[in-house]
């Protein structure tokens, strides 16, 4: 079996070294690897996308001369690591992540990916929030005694880069890991592509 490459995204945002491929596909802005395909730095630009696998049927070299080639487990996995959905292979939903964005703003014209970019870059780098587990929305991620959970209407679904665990009970104060602008996207009735383990563990 080849070495695992490190672009493995856990749901706080490190890049690791893992077997498992998962759902998505996604970057951080550009190229953020060195020549012998290790991680050198955390970002290339505020622009942190999350795509599809396939699309076009474009053939890439991963981890080559351009961008750097992140995969995540599912896209809560994605939001909780900051990324929001690509205008490109993903248009609908990132459409409808933008026009929720936006009215929770109250505008009714979708946010513009500038906008969108520069406050989610702000929360990624600024301290997580401690919060009651009630007061999370469905598909936010948050971290509780050492292990990083999902949000389900079934509880909370402990995360592995293999998939979720079965549901467990959860209360008082957590951690938030999803970033407030993308809770904010999922409490105004965004569903996040989860991975088949959310649904059958």
């Amino acid at each position: 079996m080849s070495r695992p490459l490190q672009n493995r995204v856990r749901p706080t945002g490190e890049i690791v070294a893992v077997q498992n491929r998962g759902t998505l596909l996604g970057n951080r802005g550009g190229r953020i690897h060195s020549n012998d395909q290790e991680i050198v730095r955390k970002w290339a630009s505020k622009q942190w996308i999350c795509c599809v696998l396939e699309f076009n049927n474009r053939q890439r070299d991963v981890m080559g001369q351009f961008y750097t080639e992140l995969f995540f487990l599912d896209e809560a996995t994605a939001f909780a690591a900051g990324h929001r959905p690509c205008f490109e292979c993903r248009r609908g939903a990132a459409v409808k992540f933008a026009t929720h964005w936006a009215e929770l703003r109250g505008r009714t014209e979708r946010a513009k990916v500038k906008e969108m970019d520069d406050i989610l870059h702000a929360e990624r780098l600024g301290a997580r929030e401690s919060l009651p587990f009630e007061s999370l929305p469905v598909g936010a991620m948050f971290n509780r005694d050492g292990a990083t959970y999902l949000k389900t209407e079934r509880g909370a679904l402990a995360w592995s880069f293999a998939g979720y665990s079965a549901p467990v009970e959860i209360s008082g104060q957590v951690e938030a890991v999803t970033p407030a602008s993308i809770r904010g996207v999922l409490g105004a009735g965004y569903a996040p592509m989860l991975h088949p383990s959310a649904i059958s563990a």
